[in-house]
């Protein structure tokens, strides 16, 4: 019986693993700074450097903006101070990033 436990333990743990490193989870390239974010802009670099769909959440999960980036620069300064959730779309591609705002 303890056998069937080790197994299965190890099961889960290589599906968790495998499940994380999935492609189109997550950009190339991705830079997210700076992280704090203080005088209410953030930069966001990528390998291809095309349009991005942005997406940020509070800590309950509400969508709180939503914008469309074709350069590096993201504007900030709607945002009050807080923990939210930058999640970030390019092509076929998606990153998500805790974001602090200070």
């Amino acid at each position: 019986m303890k056998h069937f436990y080790l197994v299965f333990f190890f099961m889960v743990c290589s599906l968790g693993f495998s499940q994380e490193n999935q492609a189109g989870s997550d950009i190339d390239g991705f830079k997210l700074y700076p992280n704090p974010v203080t005088y209410g802009k953030v930069y966001i670099e990528t390998a291809h450097n095309a349009p991005k769909k942005i997406l940020i959440f509070d800590v309950l999960g509400t969508q709180v903006l939503q914008t469309t980036i074709i350069g590096r620069e993201l504007n900030l300064s709607s945002l009050g101070k807080g923990v939210y959730i930058l999640r970030v779309y390019e092509k076929d591609r998606v990153a998500t990033r805790k974001l602090i705002v200070k």
